[in-house]
């Protein structure tokens, strides 16, 4: 703080301090010391004056420094996030007087936007409210970011989910909503809670066009939305590469939900698939058709096999050779190695056939009678 003294008959009204409101005091005037005139010796008169100059210098002084204990402290902050709708003397400016800390200075941006304001203007408004020597920390402005809550496509979704299974009755788990343009996104302040629910919903059935206002608390905030309505289908889709006979096991694939319209009508919808070999070549990702996979061959041809003939009073075994390769189920040829008879079985294991009692089965079973004392009675 710095005084000037002049010499003229205005010398009372010209004592002030001047205070800087810089950190580096550049903004003060300098001192300009000019050459002292040679005067006559000081009267009482001017002895009196230069006193009371003197204790008028002191008394501003001293109403000064509270002044400027009140002010230390005070430091503008760095970039800052809003949650309201203004932003306070306490937002902005650290150590900020208790009395003063809630008095609105500037207004927020737009949620979820960012905006600065300069320092200078900072300093200005704190000035205007009696605070002076803001320290700035040599920025030229600080960021603001206005705190927003984000409802994005899954939540919005859902809520058009919602209303269409209560005014259409719609299955919220077989249809999907494609929006139309980017994903929405609905932003509201962040203490604004609860769930979106959709609001004025329109739902043609013949195009399955969809629209509707989605709204969060007494419609604080909403934004509409539109988009077509898809019908989902469960399908199964590979996880790894398969190589032809590979057999499918437990992880190798997981249960996707795509629109119908997008999957082929023979898609494989289920994990019944466990355990089928691959009949080609499949690639991660593809989408499971029915074809793609079938039950392993339990019986190979050319391959030596147990034939199985039972009745309630009778189990016979009996070897044979499969002239033919059978999964689970399948009919296929085989023949009694002993009678040298072609006998028709049933594939019902690995390496295993059988033959049942029937007007077939019954001339078979005469013809396998001289086998008897070599078969295996169980």
């Amino acid at each position: 703080m710095y005084a000037g003294m002049h010499p003229d008959s205005a010398f009372e009204a010209s004592i002030l301090p001047l205070v800087s409101t810089a950190a580096d005091e550049s903004d003060l005037s300098p001192i300009v010391r000019r050459p002292r005139p040679r005067v006559a010796p000081l009267g009482m008169a001017v002895v009196l004056r230069t006193v009371l100059a003197v204790l008028a210098f002191a008394t501003l002084g001293a109403l000064a420094i509270p002044a400027m204990a009140r002010a230390e402290g005070l430091r503008l902050r760095g970039d800052v996030t809003a949650r309201g709708d203004v932003l306070t003397l306490a937002d902005l400016v650290e150590g900020a007087p208790t009395a003063l800390a809630a008095r609105p200075l500037f207004r927020a941006p737009a949620l979820g936007a960012t905006g600065t304001i300069q320092s200078r203007r900072i300093v200005e408004a704190a000035a205007a409210l009696g605070l002076s020597d803001l320290e700035t920390g040599g920025r030229m402005q600080i960021a603001v970011q206005r705190a927003a809550r984000r409802i994005g496509a899954p939540e919005i979704e859902a809520a058009l989910k919602r209303g269409l299974e209560s005014g259409y009755g719609l299955d919220p788990r077989n249809v999907a909503v494609r929006f139309d343009g980017d994903g929405p996104i609905l932003l509201a302040p962040v203490d604004l809670q609860g769930q979106a629910a959709a609001l004025d919903l329109t739902y043609d059935p013949r195009s399955r066009r969809v629209a509707g206002l989605v709204s969060l608390g007494e419609r604080q905030a909403s934004l509409r939305v539109s988009g077509v309505v898809l019908e989902m289908r469960e399908v199964a889709v590979l996880a790894r590469n398969l190589d032809r006979g590979e057999a499918l096991k437990e992880g190798d694939f997981a249960l996707e939900r795509r629109p119908r319209d997008s999957v082929p009508a023979d898609a494989q919808a289920s994990t019944s698939a466990v355990g089928e070999v691959a009949q080609h070549v499949l690639a991660a990702g593809t989408v499971l058709r029915i074809s793609d996979t079938a039950p392993p061959e339990l019986v190979a041809r050319g391959e030596s096999v147990t034939i199985v003939y039972e009745t309630p009073s009778i189990s016979l075994a009996m070897r044979g050779l499969a002239n033919q390769a059978g999964r689970l189920g399948a009919v296929v040829n085989v023949v009694n190695t002993a009678s040298q008879k072609v006998l028709q079985a049933t594939v019902i294991g690995p390496g295993r056939v059988s033959v049942g009692p029937g007007p077939a089965t019954q001339q078979q079973a005469a013809a396998t009678a001289p086998l008897q004392a070599t078969a295996s009675l169980r």
